[in-house]
Protein backbone atom coordinates (compact mmCIF):
# COMPACT_ATOMS: atom_id res chain seq x y z
CA UNK A 1 0.00 0.00 0.00
CA UNK A 2 2.67 2.37 0.89
CA UNK A 3 4.42 1.48 -2.35
CA UNK A 4 1.27 2.39 -4.29
CA UNK A 5 1.00 5.42 -2.59
CA UNK A 6 4.18 6.60 -3.20
CA UNK A 7 4.13 5.64 -6.57
CA UNK A 8 0.79 7.96 -7.46
CA UNK A 9 2.89 11.03 -5.59
CA UNK A 10 5.20 10.47 -7.92
CA UNK A 11 2.84 10.33 -10.90
CA UNK A 12 1.20 13.38 -9.41
CA UNK A 13 4.74 15.15 -8.70
CA UNK A 14 5.08 14.80 -12.63
CA UNK A 15 2.14 16.00 -13.54
CA UNK A 16 2.57 18.98 -11.63
CA UNK A 17 6.12 19.58 -13.34
CA UNK A 18 5.17 18.64 -16.74
CA UNK A 19 2.18 21.11 -16.55
CA UNK A 20 4.58 23.61 -15.27
CA UNK A 21 6.93 23.15 -17.77
CA UNK A 22 3.99 23.56 -20.55
CA UNK A 23 2.93 27.18 -19.46
CA UNK A 24 5.79 28.69 -17.35
CA UNK A 25 3.76 31.92 -17.05
CA UNK A 26 0.97 30.32 -14.93
CA UNK A 27 2.73 30.73 -11.65
CA UNK A 28 2.27 34.77 -12.37
CA UNK A 29 -1.59 34.61 -12.21
CA UNK A 30 -2.29 32.41 -9.74
CA UNK A 31 -3.30 33.58 -6.02
CA UNK A 32 -4.37 37.10 -7.31
CA UNK A 33 -6.70 39.26 -5.32
CA UNK A 34 -8.97 39.24 -8.50
CA UNK A 35 -10.17 36.62 -11.15
CA UNK A 36 -7.48 36.64 -13.98
CA UNK A 37 -6.90 33.93 -17.07
CA UNK A 38 -3.92 32.29 -17.76
CA UNK A 39 -1.83 33.58 -19.89
CA UNK A 40 0.59 31.63 -22.16
CA UNK A 41 2.90 32.20 -24.72
CA UNK A 42 1.95 32.18 -28.82
CA UNK A 43 2.08 29.11 -30.58
CA UNK A 44 4.78 29.41 -33.63
CA UNK A 45 5.00 26.97 -36.53
CA UNK A 46 8.24 24.92 -36.37
CA UNK A 47 9.35 26.39 -39.47
CA UNK A 48 12.27 28.71 -40.32
CA UNK A 49 13.92 31.30 -42.89
CA UNK A 50 17.11 33.27 -42.36
CA UNK A 51 17.11 36.59 -43.34
CA UNK A 52 20.48 36.65 -45.11
CA UNK A 53 19.08 34.13 -47.33
CA UNK A 54 16.93 36.91 -49.34
CA UNK A 55 19.62 38.84 -49.96
CA UNK A 56 20.01 41.23 -47.24
CA UNK A 57 23.42 43.07 -46.01
CA UNK A 58 24.51 42.53 -42.37
CA UNK A 59 26.92 45.66 -42.72
CA UNK A 60 24.42 48.65 -42.06
CA UNK A 61 25.12 49.78 -45.45
CA UNK A 62 22.40 48.79 -47.27
CA UNK A 63 18.26 48.86 -46.95
CA UNK A 64 17.15 45.60 -45.90
CA UNK A 65 13.62 46.48 -46.27
CA UNK A 66 12.79 44.55 -49.27
CA UNK A 67 14.29 41.68 -47.52
CA UNK A 68 12.10 41.57 -44.46
CA UNK A 69 9.29 41.68 -46.39
CA UNK A 70 9.64 39.07 -48.80
CA UNK A 71 11.10 36.74 -45.79
CA UNK A 72 7.61 37.43 -43.93
CA UNK A 73 5.74 36.92 -47.06
CA UNK A 74 7.65 33.58 -47.30
CA UNK A 75 6.91 32.73 -43.36
CA UNK A 76 2.92 33.97 -44.29
CA UNK A 77 2.66 31.37 -47.67
CA UNK A 78 3.58 28.70 -45.21
CA UNK A 79 1.74 29.32 -42.32
CA UNK A 80 3.68 30.80 -40.15
CA UNK A 81 7.05 30.34 -38.50
CA UNK A 82 10.37 31.70 -37.65
CA UNK A 83 12.73 34.35 -39.02
CA UNK A 84 16.00 34.43 -37.44
CA UNK A 85 18.14 37.72 -38.09
CA UNK A 86 21.99 36.54 -38.32
CA UNK A 87 24.49 38.49 -36.30
CA UNK A 88 24.99 41.75 -38.27
CA UNK A 89 23.70 44.93 -38.34
CA UNK A 90 20.55 45.63 -40.68
CA UNK A 91 19.17 49.00 -41.48
CA UNK A 92 15.84 48.51 -43.11
CA UNK A 93 12.39 50.78 -42.98
CA UNK A 94 8.85 49.18 -41.32
CA UNK A 95 8.23 45.54 -40.78
CA UNK A 96 5.24 44.41 -40.94
CA UNK A 97 4.71 41.39 -38.86
CA UNK A 98 1.82 38.69 -39.72
CA UNK A 99 0.04 36.15 -37.38
CA UNK A 100 1.75 32.97 -36.68
CA UNK A 101 5.55 34.61 -36.73
CA UNK A 102 8.29 35.09 -34.47
CA UNK A 103 10.53 37.32 -35.25
CA UNK A 104 14.26 35.59 -33.39
CA UNK A 105 17.40 37.97 -33.01
CA UNK A 106 20.48 36.25 -33.11
CA UNK A 107 23.51 37.10 -30.81
CA UNK A 108 24.92 40.39 -31.89
CA UNK A 109 22.29 41.03 -34.35
CA UNK A 110 21.16 44.74 -34.29
CA UNK A 111 18.10 45.83 -36.72
CA UNK A 112 18.54 49.59 -36.57
CA UNK A 113 15.55 51.94 -38.28
CA UNK A 114 17.00 54.26 -41.31
CA UNK A 115 16.81 58.03 -40.39
CA UNK A 116 14.89 58.69 -43.24
CA UNK A 117 11.14 59.99 -42.94
CA UNK A 118 10.12 59.38 -46.37
CA UNK A 119 10.27 55.48 -45.63
CA UNK A 120 7.73 55.82 -42.65
CA UNK A 121 4.43 56.46 -44.47
CA UNK A 122 1.38 58.23 -42.74
CA UNK A 123 -1.05 55.86 -40.95
CA UNK A 124 -3.89 56.28 -39.08
CA UNK A 125 -3.48 55.56 -35.30
CA UNK A 126 -3.83 56.42 -31.88
CA UNK A 127 -1.07 58.43 -30.02
CA UNK A 128 -1.51 60.28 -26.45
CA UNK A 129 -4.53 58.05 -26.26
CA UNK A 130 -6.09 60.39 -29.35
CA UNK A 131 -6.92 59.17 -32.66
CA UNK A 132 -5.02 60.78 -35.36
CA UNK A 133 -2.44 59.93 -37.34
CA UNK A 134 1.48 59.19 -36.94
CA UNK A 135 4.41 58.12 -39.32
CA UNK A 136 4.33 54.51 -39.47
CA UNK A 137 6.14 52.51 -36.90
CA UNK A 138 9.36 50.75 -37.58
CA UNK A 139 7.75 47.67 -35.95
CA UNK A 140 4.17 46.76 -36.36
CA UNK A 141 0.99 44.53 -36.17
CA UNK A 142 -2.88 45.33 -36.49
CA UNK A 143 -5.11 42.71 -36.06
CA UNK A 144 -2.62 39.76 -35.86
CA UNK A 145 -2.59 36.62 -33.71
CA UNK A 146 0.57 34.44 -32.10
CA UNK A 147 3.30 37.16 -32.85
CA UNK A 148 6.60 36.90 -30.88
CA UNK A 149 10.30 39.06 -31.33
CA UNK A 150 12.50 37.21 -29.39
CA UNK A 151 16.48 36.47 -29.34
CA UNK A 152 19.72 38.21 -27.66
CA UNK A 153 19.81 41.13 -30.01
CA UNK A 154 18.79 44.76 -30.26
CA UNK A 155 16.48 46.56 -32.34
CA UNK A 156 17.18 50.49 -32.74
CA UNK A 157 15.16 53.09 -33.82
CA UNK A 158 17.85 55.66 -34.66
CA UNK A 159 15.30 58.25 -32.42
CA UNK A 160 17.62 61.35 -32.49
CA UNK A 161 16.73 61.87 -36.12
CA UNK A 162 13.31 62.29 -34.55
CA UNK A 163 12.99 63.96 -31.48
CA UNK A 164 13.31 67.32 -30.29
CA UNK A 165 16.31 68.64 -27.61
CA UNK A 166 16.38 70.62 -24.56
CA UNK A 167 19.46 71.93 -23.23
CA UNK A 168 18.75 71.44 -19.86
CA UNK A 169 18.87 67.80 -20.49
CA UNK A 170 22.59 67.05 -22.08
CA UNK A 171 25.55 68.30 -21.40
CA UNK A 172 27.48 71.61 -23.73
CA UNK A 173 29.16 68.71 -25.31
CA UNK A 174 25.83 66.65 -26.77
CA UNK A 175 23.67 69.80 -27.01
CA UNK A 176 26.76 71.38 -29.60
CA UNK A 177 27.19 67.86 -30.91
CA UNK A 178 23.29 67.39 -31.49
CA UNK A 179 22.04 70.93 -32.58
CA UNK A 180 24.68 70.77 -35.53
CA UNK A 181 22.57 68.28 -37.37
CA UNK A 182 21.58 69.65 -40.34
CA UNK A 183 17.74 70.96 -41.09
CA UNK A 184 16.96 71.46 -37.29
CA UNK A 185 15.14 74.51 -35.80
CA UNK A 186 16.37 76.64 -33.10
CA UNK A 187 13.57 77.64 -31.07
CA UNK A 188 14.79 79.18 -28.21
CA UNK A 189 18.44 79.20 -27.24
CA UNK A 190 17.44 76.10 -24.43
CA UNK A 191 15.19 74.07 -27.35
CA UNK A 192 16.19 72.62 -30.60
CA UNK A 193 13.70 70.92 -33.28
CA UNK A 194 15.06 68.53 -35.91
CA UNK A 195 13.88 70.54 -38.81
CA UNK A 196 11.11 73.37 -39.81
CA UNK A 197 7.74 71.23 -40.27
CA UNK A 198 8.27 70.35 -36.60
CA UNK A 199 8.33 73.96 -35.75
CA UNK A 200 5.39 75.06 -37.61
CA UNK A 201 3.59 71.64 -36.39
CA UNK A 202 4.36 72.31 -32.75
CA UNK A 203 2.99 76.03 -32.92
CA UNK A 204 -0.78 74.74 -33.41
CA UNK A 205 -0.64 71.13 -31.89
CA UNK A 206 -1.71 70.02 -28.33
CA UNK A 207 0.12 67.50 -26.60
CA UNK A 208 2.11 66.25 -29.44
CA UNK A 209 -1.16 65.78 -31.53
CA UNK A 210 -1.98 67.96 -34.51
CA UNK A 211 -5.15 69.20 -34.79
CA UNK A 212 -8.01 66.88 -36.89
CA UNK A 213 -8.67 69.45 -39.35
CA UNK A 214 -5.06 69.47 -40.53
CA UNK A 215 -5.22 67.90 -44.02
CA UNK A 216 -3.25 65.45 -45.58
CA UNK A 217 -0.68 67.93 -48.05
CA UNK A 218 0.15 70.06 -44.19
CA UNK A 219 -0.06 66.57 -42.58
CA UNK A 220 3.17 65.43 -44.72
CA UNK A 221 4.98 68.70 -44.41
CA UNK A 222 5.01 67.95 -40.98
CA UNK A 223 6.02 64.40 -40.43
CA UNK A 224 8.72 64.90 -38.54
CA UNK A 225 6.96 65.96 -35.90
CA UNK A 226 4.70 62.67 -36.53
CA UNK A 227 7.04 60.59 -34.97
CA UNK A 228 6.24 57.17 -34.30
CA UNK A 229 6.32 55.10 -31.37
CA UNK A 230 8.81 51.82 -32.40
CA UNK A 231 6.72 48.75 -31.29
CA UNK A 232 3.58 49.50 -32.52
CA UNK A 233 1.07 46.23 -31.80
CA UNK A 234 -2.78 47.37 -32.39
CA UNK A 235 -6.09 44.75 -31.49
CA UNK A 236 -3.06 41.89 -31.19
CA UNK A 237 -3.87 38.51 -29.80
CA UNK A 238 -0.91 36.23 -28.24
CA UNK A 239 2.39 38.30 -28.27
CA UNK A 240 5.28 37.65 -27.03
CA UNK A 241 8.29 40.09 -26.25
CA UNK A 242 11.86 38.36 -24.81
CA UNK A 243 14.79 38.59 -24.28
CA UNK A 244 15.33 41.35 -27.23
CA UNK A 245 16.66 44.67 -26.62
CA UNK A 246 14.49 47.57 -28.15
CA UNK A 247 16.29 51.19 -27.54
CA UNK A 248 16.76 54.35 -28.85
CA UNK A 249 12.91 54.70 -30.48
CA UNK A 250 11.78 58.00 -31.93
CA UNK A 251 8.39 58.54 -29.70
CA UNK A 252 7.32 55.70 -27.00
CA UNK A 253 9.50 52.48 -27.02
CA UNK A 254 6.71 49.65 -26.89
CA UNK A 255 3.19 50.38 -27.39
CA UNK A 256 0.52 47.51 -27.07
CA UNK A 257 -2.85 48.59 -27.91
CA UNK A 258 -6.09 46.92 -27.26
CA UNK A 259 -3.95 43.72 -27.34
CA UNK A 260 -5.07 40.10 -25.52
CA UNK A 261 -2.80 37.82 -24.14
CA UNK A 262 0.44 39.91 -24.04
CA UNK A 263 3.72 38.76 -22.57
CA UNK A 264 6.71 41.01 -21.94
CA UNK A 265 9.55 38.72 -20.13
CA UNK A 266 13.33 39.53 -19.84
CA UNK A 267 13.02 42.54 -21.88
CA UNK A 268 15.20 45.89 -21.83
CA UNK A 269 13.36 48.80 -22.98
CA UNK A 270 15.84 52.15 -22.96
CA UNK A 271 15.93 55.40 -24.46
CA UNK A 272 18.36 58.10 -23.47
CA UNK A 273 17.10 60.05 -20.72
CA UNK A 274 16.97 63.47 -22.66
CA UNK A 275 14.35 61.53 -25.18
CA UNK A 276 11.28 63.58 -25.05
CA UNK A 277 8.15 61.72 -24.65
CA UNK A 278 10.93 58.70 -24.53
CA UNK A 279 8.31 56.46 -22.80
CA UNK A 280 10.05 52.38 -22.18
CA UNK A 281 6.32 50.80 -22.13
CA UNK A 282 2.84 52.18 -22.92
CA UNK A 283 0.28 49.05 -22.26
CA UNK A 284 -2.89 51.01 -23.45
CA UNK A 285 -6.63 49.20 -23.34
CA UNK A 286 -5.04 46.03 -23.21
CA UNK A 287 -6.61 42.55 -21.36
CA UNK A 288 -4.62 40.07 -19.42
CA UNK A 289 -1.03 41.28 -19.68
CA UNK A 290 2.38 40.32 -18.20
CA UNK A 291 5.44 42.22 -17.71
CA UNK A 292 8.22 40.30 -15.76
CA UNK A 293 11.47 40.02 -14.85
CA UNK A 294 12.23 43.15 -17.33
CA UNK A 295 14.20 46.66 -16.89
CA UNK A 296 13.34 49.73 -18.26
CA UNK A 297 15.67 52.66 -18.47
CA UNK A 298 13.74 55.81 -19.79
CA UNK A 299 13.68 60.05 -21.10
CA UNK A 300 9.56 59.62 -19.71
CA UNK A 301 7.41 57.00 -18.16
CA UNK A 302 9.07 53.68 -17.49
CA UNK A 303 6.01 50.89 -17.13
CA UNK A 304 2.93 53.22 -17.27
CA UNK A 305 -0.73 51.79 -17.89
CA UNK A 306 -3.06 53.99 -20.08
CA UNK A 307 -6.91 53.79 -21.50
CA UNK A 308 -7.41 56.51 -24.09
CA UNK A 309 -7.82 60.10 -23.48
CA UNK A 310 -10.83 62.16 -23.03
CA UNK A 311 -13.87 61.56 -25.53
CA UNK A 312 -11.67 59.69 -28.00
CA UNK A 313 -11.10 57.47 -24.82
CA UNK A 314 -13.59 57.15 -23.68
CA UNK A 315 -15.58 56.43 -26.92
CA UNK A 316 -13.13 53.50 -27.37
CA UNK A 317 -14.41 52.17 -23.89
CA UNK A 318 -11.93 49.86 -23.80
CA UNK A 319 -10.04 49.29 -20.18
CA UNK A 320 -6.43 48.37 -19.01
CA UNK A 321 -7.23 45.38 -17.03
CA UNK A 322 -5.96 41.98 -15.76
CA UNK A 323 -2.28 42.99 -15.78
CA UNK A 324 0.07 41.96 -13.20
CA UNK A 325 3.70 43.76 -13.50
CA UNK A 326 6.36 41.40 -11.35
CA UNK A 327 10.03 41.20 -10.75
CA UNK A 328 10.84 44.26 -12.89
CA UNK A 329 13.61 47.40 -12.38
CA UNK A 330 13.13 51.19 -13.61
CA UNK A 331 16.24 52.94 -13.79
CA UNK A 332 16.26 56.79 -15.02
CA UNK A 333 12.43 57.66 -16.01
CA UNK A 334 9.75 60.68 -14.97
CA UNK A 335 7.86 57.41 -13.14
CA UNK A 336 8.90 53.71 -12.20
CA UNK A 337 5.12 52.17 -12.15
CA UNK A 338 2.84 55.25 -13.90
CA UNK A 339 -1.06 54.77 -14.24
CA UNK A 340 -2.60 57.35 -16.68
CA UNK A 341 -2.81 60.18 -17.37
CA UNK A 342 -4.63 59.12 -20.67
CA UNK A 343 -7.20 56.89 -18.28
CA UNK A 344 -10.64 58.03 -20.28
CA UNK A 345 -11.14 53.77 -20.72
CA UNK A 346 -10.77 53.18 -17.28
CA UNK A 347 -7.63 50.45 -15.51
CA UNK A 348 -8.42 47.99 -13.38
CA UNK A 349 -7.45 44.54 -11.60
CA UNK A 350 -4.02 45.36 -11.76
CA UNK A 351 -0.99 43.76 -9.56
CA UNK A 352 2.60 45.47 -9.52
CA UNK A 353 4.40 43.20 -6.92
CA UNK A 354 8.52 42.92 -6.15
CA UNK A 355 10.08 46.10 -8.76
CA UNK A 356 12.58 48.12 -7.58
CA UNK A 357 13.46 51.65 -8.81
CA UNK A 358 16.88 52.96 -8.98
CA UNK A 359 16.92 56.63 -9.73
CA UNK A 360 13.53 57.39 -11.45
CA UNK A 361 11.67 60.94 -10.78
CA UNK A 362 9.20 59.27 -8.79
CA UNK A 363 8.35 56.21 -8.09
CA UNK A 364 4.49 54.97 -7.88
CA UNK A 365 2.75 57.54 -10.01
CA UNK A 366 -1.12 57.96 -10.64
CA UNK A 367 -1.93 61.39 -12.99
CA UNK A 368 -4.56 62.54 -14.81
CA UNK A 369 -6.83 65.54 -14.81
CA UNK A 370 -10.60 67.07 -15.36
CA UNK A 371 -11.80 65.86 -18.60
CA UNK A 372 -10.63 62.37 -18.43
CA UNK A 373 -13.61 60.65 -17.09
CA UNK A 374 -12.99 56.98 -16.42
CA UNK A 375 -12.50 54.94 -13.39
CA UNK A 376 -9.37 53.57 -11.67
CA UNK A 377 -9.93 50.97 -9.23
CA UNK A 378 -8.56 47.62 -7.75
CA UNK A 379 -4.42 48.46 -8.00
CA UNK A 380 -2.42 45.94 -5.47
CA UNK A 381 0.98 47.15 -5.09
CA UNK A 382 2.96 44.69 -3.12
CA UNK A 383 6.72 45.10 -2.47
CA UNK A 384 8.57 47.89 -3.87
CA UNK A 385 12.08 49.29 -3.24
CA UNK A 386 12.89 52.84 -4.73
CA UNK A 387 16.69 54.06 -3.72
CA UNK A 388 17.47 57.85 -5.04
CA UNK A 389 13.77 59.37 -6.05
CA UNK A 390 13.92 62.86 -7.53
CA UNK A 391 10.69 63.82 -6.44
CA UNK A 392 7.64 61.96 -4.79
CA UNK A 393 8.11 58.21 -3.77
CA UNK A 394 4.13 58.18 -4.57
CA UNK A 395 2.27 60.67 -5.82
CA UNK A 396 -1.63 60.65 -7.17
CA UNK A 397 -2.01 64.32 -8.97
CA UNK A 398 -5.51 65.12 -10.49
CA UNK A 399 -4.34 68.35 -11.79
CA UNK A 400 -1.98 66.90 -14.29
CA UNK A 401 -0.87 69.55 -17.16
CA UNK A 402 1.87 67.53 -19.70
CA UNK A 403 4.91 68.60 -17.34
CA UNK A 404 6.91 65.89 -15.47
CA UNK A 405 7.00 66.41 -11.74
CA UNK A 406 10.79 67.29 -11.91
CA UNK A 407 10.02 69.57 -14.46
CA UNK A 408 7.23 71.50 -12.42
CA UNK A 409 9.36 71.53 -9.38
CA UNK A 410 11.88 73.37 -11.07
CA UNK A 411 9.07 75.91 -11.79
CA UNK A 412 8.60 75.22 -15.97
CA UNK A 413 5.04 76.80 -16.64
CA UNK A 414 2.43 74.36 -16.80
CA UNK A 415 -1.41 75.78 -16.71
CA UNK A 416 -2.66 74.53 -13.23
CA UNK A 417 -6.63 73.58 -13.44
CA UNK A 418 -8.62 75.80 -10.84
CA UNK A 419 -9.10 73.68 -7.55
CA UNK A 420 -12.69 75.23 -6.68
CA UNK A 421 -15.77 72.45 -6.87
CA UNK A 422 -17.16 71.97 -10.52
CA UNK A 423 -20.31 69.93 -11.10
CA UNK A 424 -19.42 65.82 -11.58
CA UNK A 425 -20.01 64.75 -14.81
CA UNK A 426 -18.77 61.70 -17.81
CA UNK A 427 -15.63 63.86 -17.31
CA UNK A 428 -14.68 63.59 -13.95
CA UNK A 429 -11.75 61.22 -13.40
CA UNK A 430 -12.73 58.53 -10.47
CA UNK A 431 -9.67 56.90 -8.61
CA UNK A 432 -10.17 54.41 -6.06
CA UNK A 433 -9.52 51.35 -4.14
CA UNK A 434 -6.26 50.43 -4.53
CA UNK A 435 -3.87 48.89 -1.99
CA UNK A 436 -0.21 49.68 -1.25
CA UNK A 437 2.25 47.66 1.20
CA UNK A 438 5.64 46.50 1.71
CA UNK A 439 7.17 49.37 0.38
CA UNK A 440 11.04 51.00 0.97
CA UNK A 441 12.11 53.92 -0.38
CA UNK A 442 16.08 55.00 0.93
CA UNK A 443 15.70 58.50 -0.26
CA UNK A 444 13.15 60.78 -1.88
CA UNK A 445 13.03 64.71 -2.36
CA UNK A 446 9.01 64.42 -1.29
CA UNK A 447 7.54 61.07 0.56
CA UNK A 448 3.55 61.06 -0.79
CA UNK A 449 1.66 63.38 -2.36
CA UNK A 450 -2.19 63.34 -2.49
CA UNK A 451 -3.86 65.87 -4.67
CA UNK A 452 -7.58 64.33 -5.33
CA UNK A 453 -10.52 66.71 -6.95
CA UNK A 454 -12.86 68.85 -4.39
CA UNK A 455 -15.82 67.11 -6.05
CA UNK A 456 -14.32 63.83 -6.33
CA UNK A 457 -11.34 62.58 -4.05
CA UNK A 458 -9.45 59.99 -4.07
CA UNK A 459 -11.05 57.38 -2.49
CA UNK A 460 -10.16 53.72 -0.60
CA UNK A 461 -6.32 54.15 -0.58
CA UNK A 462 -4.57 51.40 1.49
CA UNK A 463 -1.05 52.03 2.84
CA UNK A 464 0.82 49.46 4.95
CA UNK A 465 4.34 48.47 5.82
CA UNK A 466 5.93 51.51 4.21
CA UNK A 467 9.04 53.23 4.95
CA UNK A 468 10.55 56.08 3.34
CA UNK A 469 13.61 58.32 4.17
CA UNK A 470 12.62 61.81 2.64
CA UNK A 471 13.46 65.36 2.46
CA UNK A 472 10.10 66.76 2.58
CA UNK A 473 6.91 65.50 4.37
CA UNK A 474 3.58 63.77 2.70
CA UNK A 475 0.56 66.17 1.89
CA UNK A 476 -2.68 65.30 1.65
CA UNK A 477 -5.24 67.15 -0.38
CA UNK A 478 -9.26 65.62 -1.07
CA UNK A 479 -9.01 62.24 -0.07
CA UNK A 480 -11.04 59.88 1.24
CA UNK A 481 -10.84 56.77 3.10
CA UNK A 482 -6.98 57.10 3.06
CA UNK A 483 -5.70 54.31 5.99
CA UNK A 484 -2.05 54.14 7.08
CA UNK A 485 -0.99 50.80 9.22
CA UNK A 486 2.49 50.75 10.22
CA UNK A 487 3.68 54.03 7.67
CA UNK A 488 6.93 55.46 8.59
CA UNK A 489 7.92 58.72 7.44
CA UNK A 490 11.90 59.87 8.42
CA UNK A 491 12.91 63.42 7.46
CA UNK A 492 16.13 64.11 6.84
CA UNK A 493 16.02 67.48 8.21
CA UNK A 494 15.24 66.05 11.05
CA UNK A 495 17.75 63.41 11.40
CA UNK A 496 19.94 66.03 10.80
CA UNK A 497 19.01 68.03 13.35
CA UNK A 498 19.99 65.37 15.93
Amino acid sequence: MKRLILILTMMVAVACICAAAENPYKKYTENLPFKMAEVSAPQIPDREVRLSDFDADGTGQQLCTDAFARAIDALASKGGGRLTVPRGVWLTGPIVLKSHMELHLEHGAVIQFAADERLYPLVKTSFEGLDTHRCQSPISAVGQTDIAITGYGAIDGNGQYWRPLKKSKVTDSQWKEMTSRPGGVMKRKDYWVPSAGYDKAEQTATMNVPDKSIGEEELQEMKRFLRPVMVSLVNCKNVLLKDVIFQNSPAWNLHPLMCENIILDNVLARNPSYAQNGDALDLESCRNALIVNSKFDAGDDGICLKSGKDADGRRRGRPCENVVVSGCTVFAGHGGFVVGSEMSGGIRNIFVKNCQFLGTDVGLRFKSTRGRGGVVENIYIDGITMTDIDTYALTFNMYYGGKSVAEVLAGEAEDVPQMANVPVTEETPVFRNIDIRNVVCEGAGYAMEFKGLPEMPIDGIHLKDIFIRAKNDATFLYGKDITKDNVKIVLEAAENSK
